[in-house]
């Protein structure tokens, strides 16, 4: 074997055990892992890479179907390109358990967090639409963020995990917000890409938040808005965590907030909500 088969070879043996079958990666990765442009370009033509779109390529695999499962190129962007982004939102809710408080057909629709996500995302044929956003909601980026297996043959995720090297890519786990934090994602998105009724209900929902961790994020949580927002709910809810809950260190900021066009005013938080909030009263009915 001349010295260009035996590196040719060599890198191909690396591209197999680093990309497993079905598993997406961009040019930039595998540019790094030693391939040149008309090397990718070969692998294509011999079948050793799937050319999705523009700086896209998957590993092809048996039965591997047109549409491109959502959570196998979260996966890919996490655990193989080792992109800095967690699914959060509604889409974290989900998958905590919580799937059965929101109204069935959202699931089309992924939120994902991070920075440098990149726009050959958009243009996939994915099974679900991406929703890509920012993490300028939090001071801490990692806050409430942590890794869960996943498993992909079920679409589930299990508990945390810190290990995510030494199981099946098909179990390898997932970069996602905790409830605590995915419930504040999604209230973000209030009111022009949620409702006020989800939210209520998931909030409704959530009677074993750790409020450590709600205090956390509440004081690196930099939108007013939000922070009134889940204090409004939780004293709606009444839960147990909310009394040991320190709210002393959370800025609240100053002023008004109308949120809605001729809704409630609540004078506790300062915050104008839909009337309908208040049809089975809220934790303040002052106009």
């Amino acid at each position: 074997m001349c010295v260009m088969d035996a590196q040719r070879s060599s890198r191909l043996n690396h591209l197999l055990l680093s990309l497993p079958e079905g598993f997406l990666a961009d040019s930039a990765w595998l540019q790094a892992q030693g391939l040149s442009r008309s090397s990718i370009r070969d692998y294509v033509d011999r079948g050793w890479l799937e050319r999705l779109g523009p700086r896209v390529y998957r590993r092809p695999m048996q039965a591997a179907k047109s549409l491109l499962r959502w959570d196998l190129v979260v996966l890919s962007l996490q655990q193989v390109m080792h992109k800095p982004l967690h699914v959060g939102g509604r889409t974290a809710v989900e998958l905590s358990g919580y799937a059965h408080y929101l109204e069935a057909g959202d699931a089309s629709t992924v939120y994902l967090y991070g920075q440098g996500i990149p726009s050959w995302l958009a243009k996939l044929p994915s099974s679900a639409h991406f929703e890509t956003r920012s993490i300028r909601l939090f001071a801490n980026s990692s806050t409430g963020v942590e890794m869960r297996r996943y498993d992909l043959r079920s679409g589930e995720a299990a508990g945390s995990t810190k290990d995510a090297e030494s199981t099946s890519p098909w179990e390898w786990s997932l970069t996602m917000s905790v409830p605590e934090r995915a419930i504040l994602e999604m209230m973000d998105e209030l009111p022009q890409h949620e409702s006020f009724h989800q939210v209520d209900v998931v909030m409704e929902g959530l009677a074993n938040l750790r409020p450590g961790l709600v205090g956390k994020l509440l004081q690196e949580c930099r939108s007013i808005k939000v922070k009134r927002l889940f204090l409004w709910y939780a004293d709606r809810h009444g839960h147990a965590w909310l009394k040991h809950l320190d709210q002393s260190s959370v800025d609240l900021g100053k002023g008004k907030r109308q949120l809605v066009p001729q809704g409630h005013f609540d004078s506790r938080y300062q915050i104008t909500l839909p009337t309908e909030l208040f049809a089975t009263g809220g934790p303040s009915d002052a106009q």
